[in-house]
């Protein structure tokens, strides 16, 4: 005869401290996840804003060679006349990719033309000085004051066209 026996009434399952040790590894993995994704949102969202601010400093220069004229300035947000021909006006008119309105300056803050992204009050997230700075650092030299992408006033940062 047999001196092993089978206990049947015995149930294969985890333990609650084994469930505990796996709920809290899953947690862990979600925290680094989340983290590495936030900031891959963060670098396309500045990739884009300077993409896009290449793209209608292009259009700015398109412009002036057919109309030996800068874009007109207008009030944030709102497309210069004519400039709908170089660009999508739906580009323009919706919110820059890092919030905050597009906007066309013509002979203000020392300069001829420049475009670039004004934080309006009520227009949503402002970015401060830091951020814009790794911006600048991607377009030219990290100094909002230079170069070729500059802070011109509180909430305004723009593409240089033009001095």
């Amino acid at each position: 005869m047999n001196t092993y026996t089978k206990n049947t009434n015995r149930c294969a399952a985890f333990t609650l401290i084994e469930i505990l040790i796996v709920v809290i590894i899953l947690g862990i993995l979600a925290s680094v996840v989340i983290v590495q994704i936030t900031g891959m949102r963060t670098d396309a969202e500045r990739s884009a804003f300077i993409s896009s601010g290449q793209i209608f400093q292009e259009a700015a220069y398109r412009y002036y060679i057919d109309n030996n004229a800068f874009p007109e300035d207008v009030r944030s947000g709102r497309l210069p006349d004519g400039f709908g021909d170089y660009i999508t006006s739906r580009s323009w008119e919706s919110r820059t990719p890092i919030d905050g309105l597009w906007d066309m300056e013509s002979n203000s803050y020392g300069l001829t033309s420049s475009l670039g992204v004004h934080f309006k009050n009520g227009t949503g997230d402002r970015k401060d000085d830091t951020y814009m700075q790794e911006i600048d650092a991607a377009i030219d030299d990290g100094d909002l004051s230079t170069g070729v992408f500059r802070k011109l006033a509180p909430r305004r940062y723009y593409f240089v066209i033009f001095e």
